[in-house]
């Protein structure tokens, strides 16, 4: 495998895309938030005291997505047509999924991850006084398109089949 990020002498460097054609690009990623019962109902009921935990969450994420350059070392400046983030509540976790779009020559994976990541984080600093055994996992890209490798659905998720 070649590693493109580093130049002849080892140095990094950001990938040259100037070559690469423009075309339509999406990325999903999800991960969860494990939590107490007690914790998902006040959640649910929107009675935790920093606020609409979900609705604080979700702009957090869409932000952290828009400003990922600036939080990942050499990714690439994307003018992002889409970033959305949603929740599910189940019985003993919030699951956040971001989906991003662009059109580009370059995938946006990582800043789907950095949605979803933030939005996780985000929902952990609301509730933290609630519950300090909370657990965020399974951060993972669920599916990516565009581009020379086109469609890619990660076979370890099951949501996607």
């Amino acid at each position: 495998m070649e590693f493109n990020h580093f130049d002849a002498n080892g140095n990094a460097i950001m990938v040259d895309v100037s070559e690469k054609k423009d075309t339509d690009r999406a990325a999903l990623a999800k991960g969860r938030i494990y939590m107490s019962r007690e914790t998902i109902a006040a959640v649910k009921g929107g009675s935790v005291k920093k606020g609409d935990v979900l609705g604080v969450a979700r702009v957090a994420g869409i932000m952290a997505a828009k400003k990922t350059p600036d939080l990942i070392p050499l990714c690439h400046v994307l003018c992002l047509t889409k970033a959305s983030v949603d929740f599910t509540v189940e019985e003993d976790y919030v699951e956040a999924a971001c989906t991003v779009k662009t059109t580009g020559k370059t995938g946006v994976e990582m800043e789907a991850l950095t949605g979803v990541s933030v939005a996780l984080l985000t929902v952990f600093d609301m509730c933290k006084a609630l519950d300090k055994t909370m657990e965020i996992t399974d951060i993972h890209v669920v599916r990516k398109e565009g581009g020379k490798s086109g469609l890619f659905v990660n076979p370890k998720d099951k949501t996607e089949e």
